[in-house]
């Protein structure tokens, strides 16, 4: 009997020295399931994280970009917001918020989004990239070829080469835009932009 006490105890004991799943934990399985494409499963794993530290930017981030990939903008939109706010230097977080109210169709907004982030780092191709997209959109091709540009001296890739023929040839200038999409179909650089690294 005594012999069962203290096997009881001892598993009350081990029981209680078991911690609880940390905000840290549960980001990391967030962004586990995230990557597997299982977004709800990442949401509500970022909702706990929240929960035990809501002050934590990194986490508001990470849930951010599992709304925008669902295509939840407003929600995605909300998320970003509170990084820049929490952290106003956070360069990444401002194309984040950027890309998120573009895709909700405020494009002026957008571009204000992405000068803050290129002010802050001037160097990331990823935002020249979004902005060229827009000023695209905006039928700015100047602009969005003076950003496609940028992003080509930074980070060529396929894509950016492909967009650029397609503001050239918007343009009309069918000459430069054959030579970029030749350049894209050439196997010469990425195909992708996101290939190279999205964080400094």
């Amino acid at each position: 009997m005594k012999k069962h006490f203290l096997l009881l105890c001892a598993c009350a004991l081990a029981a209680a020295c078991q911690t609880l799943p940390t905000s840290s934990e549960y980001l990391v399985r967030g962004d586990g399931y995230f990557k597997d494409g299982k977004i709800e499963q990442a949401l509500k794993a970022y909702d706990k994280a929240l929960k035990l530290n809501p002050d934590r930017t990194d986490i508001y981030a990470s849930r951010g970009s599992a709304y925008f990939f669902k295509g939840d903008y407003a929600a995605a939109e909300n998320d970003f917001l509170t990084v820049v706010e929490k952290n106003p230097f956070q360069a990444d977080a401002y194309t984040a918020l950027g890309s998120a109210l573009a895709a909700q169709g405020d494009y002026d907004n957008a571009l204000k989004m992405f000068s803050i982030s290129l002010s802050l780092n001037p160097g990331k191709p990823e935002t020249f990239f979004s902005r060229g997209g827009v000023y695209f959109m905006k039928e700015d091709y100047d602009k969005a070829i003076a950003d496609y540009s940028s992003v080509i001296l930074l980070a060529p890739a396929g894509e950016v080469y492909n967009a650029r023929g397609a503001a050239y040839l918007k343009k009309g200038d069918k000459e430069k835009a054959q030579a970029d999409f030749n350049t894209a179909q050439g196997g010469r650089f990425p195909e992708k932009l996101n290939e190279y690294s999205m964080i400094d």
